[in-house]
């Protein structure tokens, strides 16, 4: 993808907007970094000596975490105090100047330390308040610790994950917290969108229970219709046919044949036409019926020839198709690197690490170069620009600049025991 010069640079449509980011570890920090990639200014509230959680989440290059490197790009990092009375009135500085706060505390954590969203309407109601919890602010569960194998668990997902007749299996990335941190972000942008309106921030209170079962497709309506448990199907659709993997000569690869039109196209790309005049084989839904044989008879052509033989072949007729690929081929793979989707982001030594880039494509907004690494932020790395930038704004207060252990330890016991919340 082409990059535009210096001179026509397109900054993001969150450009202006000011984030306080409380979460660690992945929902909360995950949902700041789409909100970064879209040119907010993200200012990353982390404790004393250790930070993030996921500072010490391997693989590292020399002390830095790739993990934290990752979902942390483009942020600014700043170590506070909040029980401290120097670091509570930097605080109030920077809720003065911030658009949005984001946390993913245990419900209760920030109201006990005077930082609630109802204390927070009150004294700043132009913010918007979101926060991401295991299973929200209200009802039976709210005051429950929700990691996200616990939400995969609870919400049904691992009960549709996996073979049939086979245990139920974790999703294979952290699909709890990344669908929390997406449905974060969605909240917040429609707060901001409303806040133009009538000039009140909002809460936005996710919980990642909710977001998973908002993510089960149409399992729930499956059971309400049909009064059958939907279970594991292991590579296929269960509504879908063909739309699974099939076994080539030398490895297997995905057809998915989503309707009428394309089963006929695929039989032609087969070479085999009349599999689609079978009578059985008439519609989705007797194919969906007749599935064990369908792939039998398909099998029997596509073991025959290699899988790229056959991917080319049904590209040729528009039929969706793709091999099965292991992570280290998206490297290469053309679309994703024609579409900046391999960027760079580095933190305090030389090596940068490759990871996903932001997939949300706007034509307002300057693309990240890919060859040029996003920083990650070093542990309150930002704190003396942020202090100099407030006193410009705001006048000379007294506030230290350094770091005092003393004042402190009340952070470090606040974050301990917040810490089995949420990720």
């Amino acid at each position: 993808m082409d990059h535009t010069s210096e001179t026509e640079y397109k900054p993001g449509p969150l450009d202006g907007v000011t984030v306080l980011d409380f979460s660690r570890v992945l929902s909360g920090p995950y949902c700041t970094m789409i909100l970064a990639d879209l040119g907010a200014r993200v200012i990353k509230i982390e404790r004393f000596g250790t930070g993030d959680d996921t500072r010490a989440f391997g693989p590292f290059i020399e002390d830095d975490s790739a993990y934290f490197m990752c979902f942390n790009r483009g942020k600014e990092s700043i170590s506070l105090d909040i029980k401290s009375p120097r670091d509570r009135e930097l605080l109030e500085r920077l809720l003065d100047t911030s658009d949005v706060v984001v946390e993913n505390f245990r419900p209760g954590v920030m109201e006990r330390l005077g930082y609630g969203p109802e204390r927070l309407a009150k004294t700043h109601p132009h913010i918007v308040y979101a926060s991401i919890s295991g299973f929200g602010h209200s009802g039976p569960f709210s005051e429950l610790p929700g990691y996200d194998m616990v939400v995969q668990a609870m919400g049904g997902v691992m009960g549709l994950t996996g073979w049939p007749g086979a245990e139920p299996a974790r999703v294979g990335t952290s699909f709890g917290d990344l669908g929390a941190g997406l449905f974060g972000v969605i909240g917040i942008l429609a707060s901001l969108y409303s806040r133009n309106r009538d000039a009140q921030g909002a809460r936005v209170d996710i919980g990642m229970l909710d977001c998973q079962a908002a993510l089960l497709e149409t399992a729930l309506a499956r059971y309400d219709v049909e009064g059958v448990v939907p279970t594991r199907t292991g590579d296929n659709h269960p509504s879908l046919a063909p739309f699974e993997t099939f076994m080539a000569e030398d490895g297997k690869f995905v057809i998915c044949a989503g309707n009428d039109t394309l089963f006929l196209q695929m039989a032609d790309a087969l070479g085999s036409p009349n599999l689609a005049l079978k009578p059985e084989f008439l519609t989705n839904d007797l194919r969906v019926q007749n599935r064990v044989q369908l792939v039998k008879d398909i099998e029997e052509i596509t073991k025959t020839k290699p899988m790229q033989h056959w991917i080319d072949a049904l590209n040729e007729e528009g039929v969706p198709c793709a091999p099965i690929n292991t992570i280290d081929k998206l490297f290469s793979n053309p679309q994703l690197l024609a579409r900046d989707m391999i960027i760079k982001v580095q933190g305090e030594h030389d090596r940068p690490v490759r990871t996903a880039g932001n997939p949300i494509k706007l034509s307002n907004m300057t693309e990240f170069d890919p060859e040029k690494p996003i920083k990650a932020p070093m542990l309150n790395q930002h704190r003396e620009a942020i202090l100099d930038e407030l006193m410009a704004s705001h006048g000379a207060y007294d506030v230290v600049k350094g770091q005092n252990d003393d004042h402190h330890a009340d952070l470090h016991e606040f974050y301990e025991a917040a810490a089995p919340a949420v990720n």
